[in-house]
């Protein structure tokens, strides 16, 4: 995937159901691209989701509202939780 200078926002689930849950959440609730599913061991489905910034951390936040979803965490949330 070449980059195109738009940001990258990620959901990761356990299961294709939850990843299909979770990117149809994610594409009506902002205006992103979805970019694709990656599939890694143990049944976990990365979705990719691709837009401006706040479109993406729309899209984000509403996948997780799904079932079992698990948010993956940019660098500002890092930032946050390690200094406080």
């Amino acid at each position: 995937m070449a980059w195109s200078g738009q940001a990258l926002g990620l959901i990761e689930t356990r299961g294709l159901v939850g990843a299909l849950e979770a990117a149809d959440a994610g594409v009506k609730a902002a205006d992103v691209e979805l970019a694709g599913l990656e599939y890694a061991d143990a049944g976990l489905v990365t979705v990719h989701f691709l837009g401006d910034v706040a479109a993406t951390k729309a899209a984000v936040d509403a996948g997780p509202s799904t079932s079992s979803l698990s948010r993956i965490p940019g660098p500002t949330s890092l930032q946050a939780s390690s200094t406080g």
